[in-house]
């Protein structure tokens, strides 16, 4: 294989300015100045109205023209339409003039009047689609990809016709209706199967610009690793290129040879490189401000320092199943996870780096095996081929174990996920397939985990027997989503279980399902499919989809795979287009009110009255009140959103600056409903973490136990920005605290606030509830927090509602990172239980053991059905490892939740663990309060 790269600078960071289009929110101006291009050639600068439309602006603009010349040459004013650059530099044709000028925010203020061509209807969809998904269907025209081409032309034809058949249905047939979207049988002949040679590539390597990599050493070579992977499963020795010490071009004319025949190669293989600097001999930094290769994992060998300087990955196959031949250039990422194989990332995404000015380049390639394609067998032919073996094999034994090797295989299966398999008991359970599949069904991932996926004949055997595997439930498919089961035909078994699920059940797991999408390598997959049939029949989950798949279209390892579903189910969904756009526009107000009071504090600043002045005036401005009125909300698609209450709105102080929107509510009865909008936090890990609270507290209804969990509403719906629900009749503990005390540093050691204030909002029977609501809740938050290792407790982030419900905010720190100063952890204990909690659980009587008894008993009670489900949770944890989140990034970050929930040991030993993190954490409570009071000092108001 043929290998270069090329290591650049990467640009300078958008600086910061004042959103032209809210400017008014401060100087009170509510016009701006345009520049106008005719297609005659002639300039008009003029100024017109933020918050026209673009069809009153084009009226505004062409009778300003009439007194330019070559008017007349004009023609019809319907014939044109106005051309922009938009806030992502690409041209955006304005089809849609329905649209306010500051609602399509130009990155400058210049309008080009161009000719419209043909097919109106047809472009107008283009252009709200493009809009609605943050991505215009003309960079998807532009790209060079068939692969794109095709998925658009198949789901283009399919959402046509559902689109056509829904018109004719009625309501409840439409419900009903399902449809198959599998692949066209290909006409190819030459079958991998023909094929014994083992699979080479040629390299040629190319570096431009080495010293941007600040390398301190004496002397630095180049080198580049590449294996191959069936998904985390390396499936012979790794190839390793001659190391080069060249300065400007690498090249060699060497073929990187792999142990593994053509034909053993599985479907799903994906070729992992590495490319990485050796070094002699590293000088010792004398300064700490250089941290860029200190950050990444380096191998030592033989004396020599590795250091990673980028990786990429890529298919075998194509999505059509012919194996690739020829050169391709492949655009690198520098960003490396923990803890790689060798610096190789299989986990990684298969779609090359877009920024491809900035990316290292990397030259392969692939050999000609023959002078027709060499195409993956279809699936009969792999079913000939496990017939075939086991024709041959009828007088051997097909795996009955006995009693012995039952017990043995029992205990192998009853393992959690993150236990390992060693290789014996890899080979017993390949040889006892047909007792796992009779005994043990739901433990077939880890008979994926033992098949030898660099043989095709185990390949095909497996596949056989997948087709007379038990169905699992909805529940059990799910691990065989993580990336370590990327076989094709698995997969669509597993979304073939799914089916099963109700669209709540579906909407439960949503968030790990669109984060596989991550790892799927082809656009055109079974879980596409699955997810795109059940959206268009069901609002509610295409709305969270939609989101869910929007709010990471900023990445750009996806944001063309994830774009190709938007479009896909907005072409089916046309109905529902224009209330998912009214959501987006105003999101669009939101942020840009958010950056208005941000540019006042940070760069004006400009006092704290008059940015609340500035607020309410842009909420005031008709633009404004129109996009934020009548709003299906995008936390809850059931709850309409009537209109602003603008003097109740605020933002809140902190760093990001918050916005609390009040919302009046008809349908609730004249109640209003509060969101919070945040623009620069990134919410997943909120999501995440309030997801597994909510599946905590439906396992626990399940076993009919009831701990009153309060699993708010949060929502990301774009780069670092969201939506948070606001709990009503709440207050923080800092609050209720400092309330009932004079003094802040005294505050967090008043025992009876909390009691105190419970006693305020209720009385008699109704503070007797009260009590029972917070003693059930704060059981089931300390199992939930310490199980998930919450960090970061402090009093600001643990509210208490007027019925006695406690409840949890603000998941920053998850899985064990708790905060630190100085080295020493801020947090001692294992989950916060302080003596004020206690007071109010045994109403404020310190003989009331029975309650504190009572207490204990549901806090154990609720940790032994967790860790009956810990399976599950390792699951959904897995399944968000491509997420990128920071605190979620390996597989060690997961094993903190098999340690919380002592998987692998009995009840009776989880119990006695939970007991002593129990006694502990009320042992240590009083460094909680410490804690408590330095953050009341710290933050007064």
């Amino acid at each position: 294989m043929c290998f270069s790269f090329v290591v650049c600078a990467m640009p300078p960071a958008k600086t910061d300015q004042l959103d032209l289009w809210v400017e008014s929110g401060l100087d009170g101006d509510d016009q701006v100045m345009v520049d106008f291009l005719l297609p005659t050639g002639i300039y008009i600068q003029m100024e017109v109205p933020r918050e026209s439309t673009i069809q009153n602006i084009k009226l505004l603009l062409w009778k300003e023209a009439q007194t330019y010349p070559l008017f007349s040459l004009l023609g019809e004013m319907e014939g044109h339409m106005f051309e922009c650059v938009n806030q992502a530099a690409v041209h955006e044709e304005l089809e849609d003039e329905t649209r306010r000028l500051c609602d399509v925010r130009p990155f400058l203020p210049v309008l080009k009047l161009i000719t419209r061509n043909c097919g109106r209807a047809e472009r107008i969809l283009d252009s709200k689609i493009g809009v609605l998904i943050g991505k215009g269907l003309h960079e998807l025209d532009a790209l060079q990809d068939q692969e794109v081409k095709d998925f658009r032309s198949k789901m283009k034809r399919i959402s046509e016709e559902k689109m056509q058949c829904m018109q004719l249905m009625s309501w409840g047939e439409w419900l009903r209706s399902c449809y198959s979207m599998t692949l066209e049988a290909g006409s190819l002949e030459n079958l991998i199967d023909k094929h014994e040679g083992v699979i080479k590539i040629t390299m040629h390597y190319d570096q431009s610009q080495v010293s941007s990599v600040n390398l301190v050493c004496q002397t630095t070579f180049i080198q580049v690793r590449a294996g191959l992977f069936h998904g985390t499963e390396l499936l012979c020795k790794t190839a390793v290129s001659s190391e080069s010490s060249s300065r400007s071009e690498h090249v060699w004319n060497k073929t990187l040879e792999f142990d593994i025949a053509v034909c053993d190669l599985p479907r799903m293989a994906r070729l992992c490189f590495a490319i990485y600097a050796v070094m002699d001999k590293v000088k010792k930094q004398r300064s700490t401000k250089n941290t860029h290769l200190n950050k990444y994992q380096t191998i030592r060998k033989a004396g020599k320092v590795h250091y990673p300087i980028a990786w990429v990955n890529t298919m075998v196959f194509d999505y059509r199943g012919q194996l690739k031949t020829g050169d391709i250039i492949l655009h690198c990422w520098s960003s490396f996870p923990d803890e790689l194989e060798e610096m190789l990332n299989p986990i990684g995404t298969i779609q090359t780096n877009p920024y491809t000015e900035n990316a290292t380049e990397l030259h392969i390639s692939f050999p000609e095996y023959s002078t027709q394609p060499v195409v993956f067998p279809a699936f009969d032919k792999i079913l000939e081929k496990a017939a075939e073996i086991a024709g041959a094999s009828d007088s051997m034994t097909m795996g009955r174990g006995g009693k012995k090797f039952y017990i043995e295989l029992k205990e192998i299966m009853e393992r959690d996920p993150l236990s390992q398999l060693c290789e014996n008991e890899k080979d017993l359970i390949w040889t006892l397939r047909h007792d796992c599949r009779e005994n043990f069904p739901q433990s077939l991932p880890k008979l994926l985990l033992s098949v030898k996926w660099s043989k095709h004949e185990d390949m095909a055997q497996l596949q056989a027997l997948l087709q007379i595997w038990p169905k699992l439930s909805p529940r059990d498919a799910l691990e065989l989503l993580d990336f370590n089961y990327p076989d094709q035909y698995v997969r669509e078994f597993a979304v073939n279980c799914l089916r099963d699920m109700s669209d709540d059940e579906l909407l439960q797991y949503l968030l790990q399902l669109v984060q596989v999408l991550r790892y799927e390598p082809y656009y055109d997959c079974a879980l596409s499919r699955f997810l795109l049939e059940r959206a268009q029949s069901s609002r509610k989950i295409g709305h969270f989809l939609f989101w869910h798949l929007r709010s990471e279209m900023y990445m750009p390892a996806v944001s063309v795979h994830f774009a190709l579903i938007l479009e896909a189910y907005c072409r089916g969904c046309i109905p529902h287009i224009e209330v998912l756009k009214k959501q987006v526009e105003a999101l669009s107000k939101l942020k840009a009110v958010n950056e208005l009071i941000k540019f006042g504090t940070i760069k004006t600043k400009t006092k704290q009255a008059h940015l609340k002045e500035a607020m309410m005036t842009c909420l005031r401005q008709t633009g404004f009140i129109e996009t934020l009125s009548d709003l299906h909300s995008p936390l809850n698609p059931n709850i309409l959103l009537a209109g602003v209450n603008v003097e109740r709105c605020k933002y809140m102080d902190s760093k990001m600056k918050p916005l609390w929107i009040v919302y009046n509510n008809k349908l609730l009865g004249g109640d209003t409903v509060d969101i919070i909008f945040k623009n620069g936090d990134d919410l997943r890990q909120d999501m995440l973490t309030l997801q597994i609270l909510r599946l905590m507290d439906l396992l626990w209804k399940e076993a009919n136990l009831e701990y009153r969990i309060v699993p708010y509403g949060c929502l990301a719906t774009g780069d670092h920005s969201g939506l948070i629900e606001v709990v009503s009749s709440a207050d923080t503990i800092a609050n209720i605290q400092k309330t009932s005390s004079n003094m802040a540093a005294a505050a967090a050691f008043n025992k009876d606030a909390l009691l105190n204030w419970l006693k305020d909002k209720n009385s008699g029977d109704a503070l007797d509830k009260a009590i029972e609501e917070f003693t059930l809740s704060c059981a089931g938050y300390c199992v939930a927090t310490y199980v998930l290792g919450i960090g970061d407790r402090h009093s600001d982030n643990i509210m208490v509602r007027s019925t006695g419900q406690l409840f949890h905010i603000d998941f920053g720190h998850i899985l064990g990172n708790f905060k630190s100063k100085f080295g020493i952890k801020r947090e001692r204990v294992p989950f916060i239980l302080t003596h004020d909690f206690i007071h109010v659980i045994q109403q404020g009587k310190t003989s009331n053991t029975e309650k504190f008894g009572n207490f204990r008993q549901y806090c154990e009670e609720a940790y032994l059905i967790l860790r009956k489900n810990g399976n599950l949770f390792i699951t959904l944890f897995a399944l968000m490892l491509t997420a990128g989140l920071p605190e979620l990034t390996s597989v060690k970050d997961i094993q903190y939740l098999k340690d919380s929930l002592a998987l692998g040991k009995t009840d009776e030993e989880a119990l006695k663990q939970f007991r002593q993190k129990f006694d502990e954490a009320l042992r240590e409570s009083w460094t909680t309060k410490v804690n408590w009071m330095a953050h009341i000092v710290a933050h007064p108001s």
